[in-house]
This record gives structure tokens, sequence and C-alpha cells, in this order.
């Protein structure tokens, strides 16, 4: 396992993380002997791999938060069981609060429900504290100044060690970087940004100085295999049992629609192909390592329901010292899609 720094916080990650968003809590329930069972399994496998990362927030598996609820009781079982691999001083967990409930109160950043909708989440997680808490979305009805005075406060109330973003433009979140260093506070030092082969726009180019100084902006990218359709397994028809055959996937089934339509599917088939002529491996492990492979992303985060597919995408990095400059230029044919680079687009707008 690699591991990389998490921006400023002093935090080391592993590239390869995992994520409970759209596995755990969404067929399973916290009763189901069998769905804690598993997921205890594949925390197990990722966790003797070196995954150190495990991400979630509180619309996981809502409306109960039933994501959060299957990790506290898996990971309890997986502390007694080896007190050692679990320690808590050892690995990092994530939350992020945005989607709380049905009323207005219930969601966004205000003061009230940032600390009742973390507190619910440490409760459901088992936990006294968070390493990382992220403002799921920007809330337009929150001053940003507010956003940051409330998650100052809950960091050095000890309820999460440090806070960050995800989603935020880089206007917003230099905003409240300023904000918190002119008046004492305590900045963001994360973003979870969407970044995979056919999603590049924002983290290439908008983000480019949010990696640098003063901000040296920690990422953890979710997404990356375009909600599965990185994996090849839609590029004939969509197989029975996989996300789009669920319900409330219908955006999933229009997003394929529109890659069939406009060449994006195609360009899979080709990747997937130069996966296995060069590198013996598959469209998945070939999108997971090209985007390791950018020293911008601090982890990727994974999401399996069966131990085989974590063990498939952590194979991934075997890929990533094999990408030679020679392989991501041909990659890069293929695409067709690297976005004008952050000097390159200034210089447009003067002229």
């Amino acid at each position: 396992m690699l591991y990389r720094a998490m921006g400023n916080t002093g935090l080391l990650s592993s590239v390869l993380s995992f994520g409970f968003w759209a596995t755990f809590g969404v067929k399973d329930s916290l009763n189901d002997d069998k769905g804690i069972a598993q997921a205890q399994e594949i925390l197990k496998y990722a966790r003797t791999r070196g995954v150190n990362l495990f991400d979630h927030a509180e619309a996981y598996g809502n409306p109960n938060g039933e994501a959060e609820r299957i990790f506290g009781v898996a990971y309890k079982n997986l502390l007694k069981e080896d007190p050692d691999l679990w320690r808590r001083s050892s690995i990092i967990i994530t939350t992020k609060i945005f989607w709380g409930g049905p009323d207005r109160n219930e969601r966004g950043l205000s003061r009230k429900h940032v600390f009742e909708g973390l507190e619910a989440s440490l409760k459901r997680l088992q936990l006294d504290y968070v390493d990382m808490v992220f403002c799921h979305r920007p809330d337009n009805l929150t001053s940003t100044e507010s956003v940051v005075r409330t998650f100052t406060d809950v960091v050095r109330s000890g309820k999460a060690m440090s806070w960050g973003t995800s989603e935020w433009s880089a206007q917003q979140q230099t905003e409240a970087y300023y904000i918190a260093m002119s008046q004492g506070l305590e900045p963001p030092r994360f973003e979870q940004p969407q970044y995979n082969m056919f999603c590049r726009e924002r983290f290439e180019k908008e983000y480019f100085p949010m990696f640098k100084a003063p901000y040296n902006m920690g990422t953890t990218i979710w997404s990356p295999l375009a909600s599965g359709l990185l994996t090849g397994k839609y590029n004939k028809d969509i197989p029975e049992g996989s996300r789009l055959t669920q319900p409330g996937y219908e955006w999933l089934i229009a997003k394929l629609d529109t890659w069939k339509k406009d060449g994006t599917l195609e360009k899979v088939g080709k990747l997937d192909e130069y996966a296995k002529a060069n590198f013996d491996a598959t469209v998945t492990q070939l999108a997971l390592a090209w985007c390791v492979k950018n020293p911008n992303v601090t982890t990727v985060l994974l999401g399996a329901t069966k131990v085989s597919q974590i063990e498939d995408n952590l194979k991934a990095l075997e890929l990533v010292d094999k990408l030679t400059p020679e392989h991501l230029e041909k990659i890069e044919e293929i695409l067709d899609n690297k976005p004008l680079s952050w000097h390159g687009a200034f210089e447009r707008k003067l002229e």
C-alpha cells in the first residue's frame, strides 16, 4: 500500500480507501446479521491490505443513516477480534454533514444541524470523534463565516480532528480559508470531489492552485469509476442485479444513454483493450491506477459489497508504477478530453 499526506492535517492516508456510499445501508439493515458479517469481511480484507481510511456520511443509507450504523457494529466486532489491527489511533474515520432529514432544519450547514447531525453520526458509528468531517455540499443559506466558526468549534470540542469540504468551488474554499486565517479559526484542510477519466475539469484546472501553498489541500476522490460505468460491465447491456437495476439510479441510466450516444462508452471499450494488452489488467484497475498516478490525489474511495470486488480493485496498485509517461500519453489519446491547463486557461482569457 502507498500512503500520502492528507493536506496539512499531519495524517497519512492509504491511496486506496473504503467508502460506504451506495454499498451498505442501501439494501441491508442493522438487524440483518448477514449484512453486518458481510461488511466485517470486506473491512477486514481491506485493512489487512493496508487500507486505513474509511469514509461515511450521515446521508448514506438514509433516512436512518443505516450505513454508519452498520459500520459502527462491524467496527466494534472487529476491534474485539483484533485490537491491534483495528486500534482507533491507527485508522482514519470520516463523516460528512449536510443531508440529515426531510425538514430544512435537519439539513444544511447551520450551526444547529452541524452539531445535531454530527452527534447523531457519532452515535451510529459508536465513536467519540471522527478524524475528518466534511461539509457535504456548500449551503447558500448559511454564511461562510458561520460555517468556519461552527466547524472550528467542532474541531476544538474534540468531536473531529479536522474539517474540509465536498464539491465546493475553489472560490468558496479560499474564502473559508482566509476567513479562518484572519480570525484565528480552523481552516478547511481537504476536499472530496468527483474525479475520474471522464470528469476532470474541476479537479485538474479549477482546483490546481489549491494543491499549492498555503492551502496544500488534501483530496478524497469519489466516483473514480463513474458510478460503475468505467468498469466496462455496461458496455453491452445492463447486468441483472447491478446498480443500474436498483430504484433511485434512473439518473445513471440516463448518463449511460448519453455515453452510448456521444462515444464515451466506445472509449471505455478501447481502454479495456489497452489495459488487457499492456498490463493484463481490467479497465477498472487501469482507471483506479490512473487516478492514483495524479500526485494531487491523496486517496481514492473504493466501494464494494463483495470481498472479490475489493480484492480486484486493490490490484490497481500493481499498475501505478507500471504506468509510464508513454502509457499515460496513449491513454490521453484515447480519452481526448484533457482540460486546458490552469495557466493556459488564464492566458486564453487575457487574449
